[in-house]
C-alpha cells in the first residue's frame, strides 16, 4: 500500500471529490464544493516528493521535476481510481487528485435531459460538451459513450489526458488512447483515428487550432465527434471555436461549423440547498436550420432566442434550468444568482441580506 493511499481512503470515507496536497500546507479535501483541511500537519518537501514519486512512472516523474506539470491516472484498488495532476507552486511541489467513479452512471442517474440521448443516436457531425473545470463534463460524456456502447455496434476511439472512466466493450469496440502515452497529442490521435475505421471519436479537450480544425474535418467526412471546451454556454462555445482561427479563415469555419455542428450541451454544477451534494444544470442547443443560419451569418447573439424558443425539440436555456432548480428548492437563490448569466432576473429572489448584491448585479454577464 502506497503512503498516499491513507489520504485517498480518508477522501472516500468523507464523500469528497478532490484531494489537494501542497508543500508548506496541510492536506485538504473538497467535500460538497468546499475545501477543508484533514489534518494540521504541514506537508514537508521530502515527504511529499516521496508520496508523489511512489504512485508515478519514474520517467514521467523525472519529466515532472523538470517541466513542472504532469497528468495521469492512478488506480488504488479496483473500486478507486484517481485523476492526478502534479504541478509546482510558490512553496514547492503540489498535486490535486480527483476521484473517478469506477461505475459509470447512466444519463438518467445524472439527471441529464432525455434529449441528450439523441446525440448518441447520430451517425456523424460534431457534438460539444462544455463547462468550467469540475462541472462534470467527463462524467456526462462517459454516460453518453456508455449509452452508445450499450445500444449500438460502433468503433469508438477516445483520446484523453488522462484516461478517466474505463469502458469495457459491450455492443461496441472501444479503443481508449492516453495523451501523451499512446498518442503524442489530441491532434495526432484525432488524425490517426481517420485511418482506424472509427465511427465515433471522443476528443478530451479541443484547445488549439489544429485539434479544432481536425475535429471539424472529421465531422464533415462522416465521423461522429464528441469534444469538450471550457465555455459556459452555447453562444460562447460557437464564438470560441470560430475565434481560434485567423480572421481570414473565419467565414469558411463558420460555414463548416454550421454544416457539421449537431449540438452543444453546456453544464454547470450548483451546490444543493443545505450543502449536501451538487446538482447538474444544462443548456442544450440542438442544431436546426435556424441555428445553422445564425452561425453562418456570425450572428451568435441570436442563439439565446433560438434556444428559448426551441423547447419543442429539446432545447434549454441555462438560466431557465437554473431558475427551475431554484423554484423547486434544490438550490438557494444566492447560488442561482451567482451562476446565472442574466443576474437581474434572479436579483428579486435574493433574501434581504443580499439586496445590495442584487442592486449592483445589473444585467447579463
Amino acid at each position: 500500500m502506497a503512503v498516499i493511499d491513507q489520504y485517498f481512503q480518508h477522501l472516500i470515507q468523507a464523500g469528497a471529490s478532490d484531494l489537494h496536497l501542497s508543500e508548506g500546507q496541510p492536506p485538504k479535501i473538497r467535500a460538497h464544493g468546499a475545501l477543508q483541511p484533514i489534518s494540521e500537519g504541514i506537508l514537508e518537501h521530502e515527504a511529499l516528493k516521496g508520496m508523489l514519486a511512489e504512485i508515478c512512472d519514474p520517467k514521467a516523474f523525472e519529466n515532472y521535476l523538470e517541466s513542472g506539470d504532469l497528468d495521469f491516472a492512478y488506480e488504488m484498488d479496483q473500486d478507486s481510481r484517481f485523476r492526478c495532476n502534479f504541478f509546482k507552486q510558490k512553496n514547492g511541489l503540489g498535486a490535486v487528485f480527483r476521484l473517478i467513479p469506477t461505475k459509470i452512471a447512466t444519463l438518467e442517474q445524472l439527471g441529464i435531459p432525455e434529449v441528450v440521448k439523441k446525440f448518441g443516436d447520430l451517425r456523424s457531425g460534431l457534438v460539444l460538451v462544455t463547462g468550467p473545470t469540475g462541472s462534470g463534463k467527463s462524467t456526462t460524456l462517459a454516460a453518453l459513450i456508455d449509452y452508445i456502447n450499450s445500444s449500438y455496434s460502433r468503433h469508438i476511439i477516445t483520446i484523453e489526458e488522462p484516461i478517466e472512466f474505463v469502458h469495457n466493450n459491450k455492443k461496441s469496440i472501444i479503443s481508449q488512447r492516453e495523451v501523451p502515452i499512446q498518442t503524442p497529442s489530441f491532434a495526432d490521435g484525432l488524425r490517426a483515428s481517420l485511418r482506424e475505421d472509427a465511427d465515433i471519436v471522443l476528443v478530451g479537450e479541443m484547445r488549439d487550432l489544429e485539434t479544432i480544425s481536425l475535429a471539424l474535418t472529421a465531422a464533415e467526412t462522416g465521423l461522429l465527434v464528441f469534444g469538450t471546451l471550457h465555455t459556459n454556454n452555447a453562444r460562447k462555445t460557437v464564438d470560441r471555436l470560430v475565434d481560434v482561427f485567423p480572421s481570414d479563415q473565419q467565414a469558411q469555419v463558420r460555414t463548416m461549423l454550421s454544416a457539421s455542428l449537431r449540438g452543444v450541451l453546456a453544464q454547470l454544477l450548483l451546490k444543493k440547498t443545505g450543502g449536501q451534494g451538487r446538482v447538474a444544470v444544462n443548456e442544450i442547443l440542438v442544431a436546426t436550420p435556424a441555428v445553422g443560419a445564425v452561425i453562418r451569418e456570425g450572428a451568435t447573439q441570436k442563439l439565446q432566442d433560438i434556444i428559448t424558443g426551441g423547447q419543442s425539440v429539446g432545447m434549454q436555456f441555462m438560466d431557465d434550468a437554473i431558475w427551475a432548480e431554484m423554484l423547486s428548492g434544490n438550490v438557494e437563490p444566492i447560488e442561482a444568482y451567482m451562476k446565472a448569466i442574466d443576474k437581474s432576473r434572479f436579483a428579486a429572489a435574493l433574501p434581504p441580506e443580499y439586496s445590495e448584491l442584487g442592486n449592483s448585479g445589473g444585467g447579463a454577464e
